[in-house]
């Protein structure tokens, strides 16, 4: 039996002493205002255990890591039809290029990366009668938890200063990969980016990846075979262009986001969180990074 907290304890004394901490993320005004020391980590077992250490009850926007939850919602709406609208390759680029839209045709690379999650938030307020309260019910009925909710100061943040979003919606408009208004798939889009958790409610959410699409309460939210492709697409695309080298140090299917959060987990094992909003030049948590690549040595678990 691991003793997941003597681990977590260890991981956390180590970050506490890191001085490289990486770079807050200033291009979203609202995220910069975040300490740099901040650290957390919290893992659930697959009994329902839960350990934690550090900062893990601050809340923290969540940023990217919400696009595997708009991701989720699409495939239980129209199913494999979405594959129609975005790929499922690694991109190669950073989170908010917009190269390789113009190259493939106004086709996002994979749902992950900012031109795909557009699209997935497209069909979101294409399908869904109120957009925002309707995600937000979902993300709350799969960790059990009405707290969650939208930091509307943080999205109001993003609203202002992202253009290359803009950008990346007009591309798409103009390619016919869009079907609503800009500014409305936008305004969705924003707001599901600046939901905030912290690391346990984290992993409370991402439970049912770990667990054959099951929330803690047994209740069934994707079918078996949606389980799999999230949990490739996280484990191929979760890093942006970094995406290889944390399969290839951590081994397991996982997301970032520029707010310093990382969720990654071992189907039937565990799920785990971490934050510290510090990043590398890759846009990934730095100490994050470094927390789990300690966490699958220590403890010899993987995929691999």
């Amino acid at each position: 039996m691991i003793d997941y907290q003597s681990v977590l304890n260890a991981i956390n004394e180590t970050a506490s002493k890191e001085k490289e901490r990486g770079k807050i993320a200033d291009y979203i005004p609202e995220l910069e205002k975040v300490d740099v020391n901040n650290f957390g980590i919290h893992l659930i077992d697959n009994h329902q255990n839960n350990f934690s250490a550090g900062d893990s009850n601050e809340l923290f926007s969540i940023q990217s890591i919400s696009k595997v939850l708009t991701l989720s919602m699409v495939l239980g709406l129209i199913g494999e039809d979405v594959w129609k609208r975005v790929d499922v390759e690694p991109s190669g680029d950073p989170f908010n290029h917009l190269s390789l839209l113009e190259l493939e045709n106004g086709i996002p690379r994979n749902p992950l990366i900012n031109p795909g999650a557009i699209v997935i938030a497209d069909i979101l307020v294409s399908q869904l009668k109120n957009p925002k309260d309707d995600f937000l019910s979902f993300v709350r009925q799969i960790a059990n938890d009405d707290t969650i909710d939208y930091d509307e100061t943080v999205a109001l943040s993003e609203k202002k200063t992202g253009f290359r979003n803009f950008a990346a919606a007009n591309l798409l408009k103009s390619y016919k990969n869009l079907n609503n208004d800009v500014d409305a798939v936008l305004d969705f889009y924003f707001h599901q980016c600046s939901l905030a958790m912290n690391c346990e409610q984290l992993t409370h959410v991402f439970y049912v990846f770990m667990n054959h699409g099951k929330c803690r309460r047994n209740k069934t939210f994707l079918t078996l075979s949606q389980v799999k492709r999230i949990n490739a697409i996280m484990l191929t695309c979760g890093f942006y262009d970094e995406a290889g080298e944390f399969a290839f140090e951590v081994g397991l299917p996982g997301k970032s986001g520029v707010g310093g959060g990382i969720v990654a987990l071992l189907p039937n094992k565990f799920c785990v969180a971490t934050w510290s909003p510090g990043l590398n030049p890759k846009g990934n948590s730095k100490l994050g990074m470094l927390a789990l690549e300690k966490l699958t040595t220590e403890t010899e678990l993987s995929i691999f």
